[in-house]
């Protein structure tokens, strides 16, 4: 479980760099072309054209991310439910890992054949919950794409901000920061030992980014940790586990 929740932290700090290595400055000319290649066709294309058209009913792109956030979020939230569930049936076996360490732990090998044996009778699969992320990531960058690659959202002012620019008044970097925290709080990181250092570090380093992200992207990113922490407000609770081993 505590790999697999390493593992789960690592995937996403890698998308976080990806994101941030990709980055394109404000005053490039790049747009969308879905000539250009599938990616672009099937994914990064319709989600600018959709972007577009919501904003073209809302009036305002900052409204428009935030619509098209909450439209991404819902269309994954079953692969989060799956990922959730995965959770729970990893922390119901805790206290029998815990066992099979207790009594294999001058044995390697014995201990790797149980919590495998472990798994099987009860049919788990310690890895599945990464997968929902790894099938977010194509979805979150192309996201990232329809945003920095339109010319009119980077043309485009919101509240104090400059889409196509870094938040003047360092509002948006500390509310990134903030609401990662807080998102890491809610899943319960903190009764992780070996994550926590991410509860620190995930916020520092969205902060430190979201200071030369445009706007845009930045805004985008905080509204997806609202969205996460109210989701794990409302559903959260179904998929933890009580200390003597029952759901609630």
């Amino acid at each position: 479980m505590q790999g697999r929740r390493i593992l789960t932290l690592i995937l996403i700090a890698a998308m976080v760099l990806t994101v941030a290595g990709c980055a394109p400055s404000t005053t490039t000319k790049h747009n969308v072309d879905p000539s250009n290649s599938l990616w672009d066709r099937f994914l990064v294309y319709p989600l600018t054209l959709l972007m577009d058209h919501v904003k073209g009913v809302l009036g305002n792109y900052g409204w428009a991310i935030l619509v098209l956030t909450v439209l991404i979020r819902l269309l994954i939230l079953p692969l989060t439910i799956k990922q959730m569930k995965s959770s729970q049936a990893m922390q119901k076996l805790q206290p029998e890992i815990n066992r099979l360490r207790e009594k294999y732990k001058d044995n390697p090998q014995k201990l790797q054949e149980e919590t495998v044996k472990l798994f099987q009778k009860h049919n788990v699969n310690p890895m599945a919950g990464c997968m929902p992320l790894l099938i977010q990531l194509p979805i979150l960058i192309a996201f990232y794409q329809s945003i920095m690659y339109n010319p009119h959202i980077r043309n485009s002012d919101f509240l104090w901000m400059h889409l196509g620019s870094a938040d003047p008044y360092y509002v948006l970097p500390v509310l990134a920061g903030v609401t990662t925290y807080l998102q890491s709080i809610l899943m319960g990181m903190s009764n992780n030992p070996q994550a926590r250092v991410f509860l620190f570090v995930m916020p520092v380093m969205i902060f430190v980014l979201a200071l030369s992200f445009p706007s845009a992207l930045a805004l985008y990113w905080v509204y997806s940790n609202l969205f996460t922490m109210v989701q794990y407000y409302f559903i959260g609770d179904k998929y933890k586990v009580k200390r003597e081993g029952t759901a609630r």
